[in-house]
């Protein structure tokens, strides 16, 4: 069947978000088509756009990860003119998505009862730390603090050592999972009944149903804690050290189990009442570490592979996040491209979403701040006399 045309090449989508939040929930619209607005402060723009080192060219790559295919508004909301102009933008757009602290919208002009009357049919999308509602509603909320506040980082890291926040911005991107998720059901909706849609939710409550395993525990009157790499429920899955680094190995039921223990030469472990089932592996989870452990230090982690791929054993290697994004699966999915911008290639992470009959992706680079101010408002009707007038008020920020 032939590809035709993205899912959201019709919809609007205007930006008001700043840093990962809303920022990548903008971006899974964009990767499906949608024509992304952001808009950013005068001469400054999104703070992500100065978050590092590193920097290439004055630009951090982390920026772009959140950005590919959008186009950069500079306007100064706190300027009547400024405001006008964004309710003219919301006039004509589909979605808005903000994530600024509770109140602080509805204080610039820009809460959803303020932009409805501009659009009835908008989908507002209203993201903060904790919501709208409850005694930390007002509190500001990063990653860090979600992560801390949500139990994650008392289940991450080793069992005797520190919690640990995990390596990458977890509850951002989760957040901005679900917004678009919201997003997607809200226009749906619209499509039935042809109604907008306000859709509120704040970053902790998007972050406890990813809990699952260790919620059940405490359901069932448990106290989850840091297990290292090893998982509540089953073992052997986890990782083990190699003569030369780092192993994962995901023993999911019983066959699987023997299957591992004849790979690895030890099928005395398959006969050990200790390891019996997979309740008693749990149960007896350090003493299974301590054999395993000496066995695989014994051989190399591509030596292992190669006889844990061969017996269909799931079983991966530890890789850095080089590796990772030049594997040879990676490259076979092509997964990390690159979108020429001028004299400059911009690497892209592609989304995981194929359809058998429609288009995704990146076609666009990461916008410079301001960009397509002048387009975006001449697609608007506004003219060149306008936009000068704007300019020189400040509204578009400095030349």
């Amino acid at each position: 069947m032939a590809a035709e045309s993205p899912i959201l090449e019709d919809i609007t989508v205007v930006d008001l978000s700043t840093f990962v939040t809303g920022g990548f929930c903008s971006l899974m619209l964009a990767n499906q088509g949608a024509d992304v607005i952001k808009i950013e402060r005068p001469n400054v723009g999104d703070d992500i756009r100065h978050s590092g080192p590193p920097f290439i060219d004055g630009a951090s790559p982390y920026y772009w990860t959140v950005n590919y295919d959008k186009r950069s508004v500079e306007l100064d909301l706190k300027k009547a003119e400024g405001l006008a102009a964004c309710y003219d933008l919301v006039e004509s757009a589909d979605v808005v998505l903000q994530n600024f602290r509770p109140g602080t919208a509805e204080r610039l002009g820009i809460g959803y009862d303020d932009l409805s009357e501009h659009n009835e049919e908008l989908v507002y999308c209203d993201i903060s730390a904790f919501g709208n509602t409850g005694p930390w509603s007002e509190r500001p909320g990063y990653d860090l603090l979600v992560q801390g506040m949500s139990g994650i980082m008392s289940v991450t890291g080793e069992e005797d050592g520190d919690p640990v926040k995990v390596g990458l911005p977890q509850t951002d991107l989760i957040t901005g999972m679900w917004a678009a998720f919201g997003i997607m059901n809200a226009l749906y909706r619209r499509e039935r009944t042809g109604e907008g849609e306000y859709v509120e939710l704040g970053m902790l409550d998007a972050t406890l149903p990813w809990l699952t395993k260790q919620a059940g525990k405490v359901f069932a009157g448990e106290e989850p804690t840091r297990m290292g790499t090893k998982d509540p429920v089953l073992a052997p899955y986890q990782t083990f050290e190699t003569a030369d680094g780092y192993l994962n190995v995901a023993c999911l039921n019983q066959k699987l189990w023997r299957g591992f223990c004849e790979a690895i030469d030890r099928p005395d472990l398959a006969e050990d009442d200790r390891f019996a089932t997979n309740a008693d592996r749990v149960e007896q989870m350090d003493a299974l570490e301590a054999e395993i452990a000496e066995t695989l230090t014994a051989r190399t982690t591509e030596e292992w592979m190669e006889i844990l791929v061969e017996a269909g054993i799931p079983a991966g290697p530890v890789q850095t996040v080089d590796e990772a994004l030049s594997s040879e699966q990676v490259e076979a999915r092509e997964m990390v491209s690159h979108i020429d911008d001028g004299d400059r290639e911009i690497p892209v992470i592609e989304h995981p979403l194929n359809f058998g009959s429609a288009v995704s992706g990146f076609d666009a680079a990461p916008p410079d701040l301001g960009e397509h101010t002048d387009e975006v408002f001449r697609e608007l009707g506004y003219d060149q006399e306008q936009l000068e007038r704007l300019r020189d008020d400040g509204v578009f920020g400095d030349e």
